[in-house]
Formats: structure tokens, sequence, C-alpha cells
């Protein structure tokens, strides 16, 4: 398992931009520093009491305030609604918008919208074309991979993401700051490597349910553990329930692809899947690799 790597607790990693973890399993909040407050606000941490001197620090020292008439923070923008990114908050008072603009009071930096759906349902990303950075949140991490809700849906934002760093207005960004770890360096490279290992992880599974001559037709059945145990077969048991759930979020995108549905009313290890019918190639388009290099 690759090591976690050390952060400090408040770092400036850019001109415009301040790091502050929220005390907690190094989830990152982001303040964006122009040249004076009022800053904008990435997310608000787990609601910890350790949090608040952490980010108080980060305005008296990193941020210090210069506009003494003007409050510290204009705006707070939540990347997605899981409880370590708002705590601390009421409701949102209002929805982003796809290709939505937040600039700073101070005109040194503007954020773009991309929604970016997979991890959640709502999670955005957000571009600072002055930096040529991508803040990926948990959509792409600084260390480790993502989870996810949806699997299709997760691919598809991926591959938005890349077209993006192609397409984006002024300079594409090369750089991510993640919601988790450190400021990943080559972005588009670490989202093809993401995309890469989903699409290897499903054409084990695809083997799997083609069989070696277990499951050679339509009507055959099979359990997610009976998937698990053979991609997992040098791995501990005690993580093969945690990998299931990863397993079934790629069958469940397989079922969408027309290759399997569900057997029974079975979860977790148990779920039972039917395959549809044997296909030769790949379980699908959405499964080829899209050719961008990076």
């Amino acid at each position: 398992m690759e090591k976690l790597e050390s952060l400090a607790s408040v770092a400036r990693i850019s001109e415009r931009v301040v790091r502050v973890l929220g005390q907690v399993s190094n989830r990152n909040k982001y303040l964006l520093v122009g040249t004076s407050n009022p800053y904008v606000l990435l997310d608000t941490g787990e609601g910890v009491a350790e949090y608040i001197p952490v980010l108080e620090s980060a305005f008296k020292g990193q941020s210090s305030p210069s506009n003494l008439t003007k409050p510290d923070v204009s705006d707070i923008i939540l990347s997605h609604w899981h409880h370590d990114h708002i705590a601390g908050l009421p409701s949102p008072v209002h929805d982003l918008a796809e290709g939505q603009t937040i600039t700073t009071d101070d005109g040194s930096a503007t954020l773009q919208v991309l929604h970016a759906p997979g991890h959640t349902l709502d999670s955005v990303a957000l571009y600072l074309a002055q930096d040529g950075a991508l803040f990926s949140a948990d959509t792409v991490l600084g260390q480790g991979t993502a989870v996810f809700e949806d699997l299709s849906i997760y691919l598809a934002t991926l591959r938005k993401l890349l077209d993006f760093s192609k397409t984006g207005d002024g300079a594409a960004y090369t750089i991510l700051y993640p919601g988790h770890g450190p400021v990943v360096k080559d972005g588009c490279g670490t989202i093809s490597t993401y995309i890469k290992h989903r699409l290897e992880r499903e054409a084990q599974i695809v083997a799997v349910l083609r069989g070696t001559g277990e499951l050679t037709g339509s009507g055959q059945s099979i359990t997610t553990q009976d998937i698990v145990s053979v991609i997992y077969k040098d791995y501990p048991q005690n993580l093969w329930l945690p990998a299931a759930y990863g397993v079934n979020l790629h069958l469940r995108k397989l079922e969408v692809d027309g290759l399997v549905r569900r057997a029974g009313e079975g979860d977790g290890l148990e779920a039972r899947w039917e395959v549809i019918g044997r296909q030769s190639g790949t379980a699908s388009r959405s499964s080829q690799p899209d050719g961008h290099k990076c």
C-alpha cells in the first residue's frame, strides 16, 4: 500500500492558492489567494474543533488580510455533499451551474465550474486558468484511487476532464489540486491512469464472466464472491468484502452495457449475476480506451 505523503497543515502551493488541511486524513481545503482579501474558500472540512485555529493561522500567516474593511472570505464553494467537505455550514445558498465562473473580489483569480459526477452525483471540479490547474476534489486524488457511486458516469467524467484539458479557455490545465493528498503535477497522465485502471479491472471481470468453461452460455449465473475469489485470490479474505463493493459497481456498469443482469436479491459478496450471453471483444464501446495522449 502506498504510504501517504505527510502534508503541512497550512502551505502555499501557488501565488494564488493556499492549502489548509481539515485535520483528518489529509482532507484538503483551499483558499484562493489573490492580491488581497476577501478570498474564496473551497470546502469547509469535517466540522472538528481543531480545524478552526488552523484556518485562522492561514489568515494570519499565508493569507494575511490586507484590506481591513472587507471580510476574510467572500464565497464558499462546496465540491460535493460528503460530510468531510461541508461540515459547519447550513444548507447551500444556491446551486452551481456548468460553465459558471466565480471571480475573486480583486479580480486576480477566476474559477470555472465543471460538473463532474461519479464520486457523487453533485461533484464539481473547478478550473483555475491563472494557475493552469484543476481543483479535482475527490474525483481524482493526490494519492491512491478514488471511490465512486456510478462507474459509467465516473468514466464519462474522467474523459470529460481530459477533453477539457485540451479545449478549456486559456491555458489548458496541467496540474491538479485534489481534495485529498498532495498536488498532482501530471494531471492529464493521472486521469488517464485512472481510466486505464478501471478498464483493466473491467476486463478482468469480463474474463471471469466468460469463464474457463464454467460460464459458456446464456442463463448461467455467478456471485460477486465467485468473481472476487478469482481476481483477489492472492489477497487476504478479510479484504474480499470491501473489494466486492468495487466489483459490484463494475457489474452494474456491465448490466447497463447489456452483458449481465441481477439474479436474485443478494448483496455484497452474495449478489448474484446472470450472464445474458457470451460476447467477443470488449464488453462495450464505453470500455474501449479513448486514445488520449498526455
